[in-house]
C-alpha cells in the first residue's frame, strides 16, 4: 500500500476508536445536565426525610409472600442488581443465573443479582416460584397480581425492599429480563465516579410526551399527570441508582401517581427530589446490539437478547481475553 493509504486506514482508526471510547469523555463534560439548586422548600424537604429515613419500622411493617431478605442482611453490596420478571418466565431466569446474573464478585467488590416479580394469576406457577426460591434464594415477589398494568408498582417495590433491606447496597441495577448485562464493565465504570450521591444513570430521555389517547394501555389522564413533557428520566431497561437516590425516590413516590409508567415515574420521584438524570450512551435503552466480542466487552447492555444468544455472548466476552487497538 501507499503512504497515503496506510494514513487513510490509520486515520479511520483511530476516528473509530475516538468515537467508541470518547463518548464517556464527551458526555461527561460536554452533555451533563447542569444540577439543580435546592432552593425549592418541597425538594429540600424530600432530600431531609430521605436522609432522615428509618428502616427498622419499615422492616415490621412490610411483608412479600415471598422475599429474600436474609440473602442481603447486613452485607456490604457493591452492585445489587434487580431484575424485572415475569412469574412465568423460570427459564429465563435460570439463563440470566448461568450467565451474567451469575456474576458475585467485581474487582473484588459484591455483586448480588435478584428478582422481582408479581403474584402470578395460576396457583400451579405459584407453587412453582415457591420451590424456585427455595432452591436459589434469589426471588422477591409483590403482593399484587403481575400484569402490564402493575408494572410501576413492581418498580416501586423493587425500590422500596432495596431501602429497607439492602440498605448497604452503594449502587442499585435496575433491569429487564431480556437484556444482557456487562457486569465487569458496569462495576468498572461505577468504580470510577468521583461523585458518589445524586447518581441516577441510563440512557436518558428528553421531553418524553403523556400518552394522552383513552384506548392506548398506556394512557396517561391529564389529571394525572398535567405536563406536556415529562421530565428527564433513564429509560426503563437498565438504570441505576445510588442508595441515596433509591431512599429519595421511595420518600418522593407518596406525590407522584402510579398510572404513570415505571421508568417515567423514577424520573419524576428524582426530578422531585432534584436529582438530574446522567446519560450514558454505554446503556443500550430498548435497541439491540449487534454483538462483536469487544464492544460486548465495553457497552453496559442491549436489549432483546434470546437465550442462546445470552449463553454465546457471555461464554465468549467472559474468556478474559483482552481486546488490542
Amino acid at each position: 500500500l501507499r503512504t497515503h493509504q496506510w494514513c487513510f486506514i490509520l486515520f479511520n482508526v483511530l476516528l473509530f476508536h475516538m468515537l467508541l471510547f470518547g463518548a464517556d469523555l464527551l458526555e461527561e463534560y460536554f452533555l451533563r445536565s447542569l444540577p439543580l439548586s435546592y432552593t425549592d422548600a418541597k425538594t429540600l424537604e424530600i432530600r431531609e426525610r430521605a436522609r432522615k429515613l428509618d428502616t427498622d419500622p419499615l422492616k415490621a411493617n412490610l411483608s412479600y409472600p415471598v422475599s429474600s431478605a436474609a440473602t442481603c442482611s447486613d452485607q456490604e453490596i457493591f452492585l445489587l442488581v434487580l431484575v424485572c420478571s415475569s412469574p412465568e418466565n423460570r427459564t429465563r431466569r435460570n439463563v440470566i443465573r448461568q450467565t451474567w446474573g451469575n456474576v458475585t464478585d467485581a474487582r473484588g467488590y459484591a455483586v448480588l443479582t435478584l428478582f422481582a416479580l408479581g403474584k402470578p394469576a395460576s396457583a400451579t406457577t405459584q407453587l412453582e416460584i415457591n420451590e424456585e426460591s427455595q432452591k436459589h434464594r434469589d426471588i422477591i415477589e409483590g403482593s399484587f397480581i403481575d400484569s402490564p398494568e402493575t408494572q410501576t408498582q413492581k418498580m416501586l417495590m423493587s425500590v422500596e425492599w432495596a431501602v429497607t433491606f439492602c440498605p448497604h447496597a452503594r449502587y442499585i441495577l435496575k433491569t429487564d429480563e431480556d437484556m444482557f448485562v456487562g457486569i465487569p464493565s458496569l462495576a468498572g465504570y461505577l468504580l470510577s465516579l468521583t461523585q458518589l450521591e445524586d447518581t441516577y444513570i441510563g440512557r436518558v430521555v428528553h421531553h418524553g410526551v403523556p400518552d394522552r389517547d383513552p384506548k392506548s394501555p398506556g394512557f396517561v389522564p391529564i389529571h394525572q399527570y398535567s405536563e406536556e413533557f415529562y421530565p428527564d428520566y433513564c429509560d426503563g431497561s437498565a438504570f441505576v441508582m445510588s442508595q441515596d437516590v433509591a431512599r429519595k425516590v421511595y420518600v418522593a413516590a407518596r406525590q407522584v401517581p402510579v398510572s404513570v409508567p415505571p421508568d417515567i415515574f423514577v424520573g419524576i420521584c428524582a426530578k422531585k427530589a432534584g436529582i438530574t438524570p446522567i446519560h450514558r450512551s454505554r446503556f443500550s435503552g430498548e435497541k439491540h446490539i449487534s454483538y462483536n466480542r469487544c464492544c460486548y466487552k465495553f457497552i453496559f447492555t442491549s436489549s432483546n437478547m434470546k437465550e442462546d444468544e445470552l449463553f454465546k455472548d457471555w461464554k465468549e466476552t467472559s474468556d478474559g481475553k483482552d481486546c488490542s487497538l
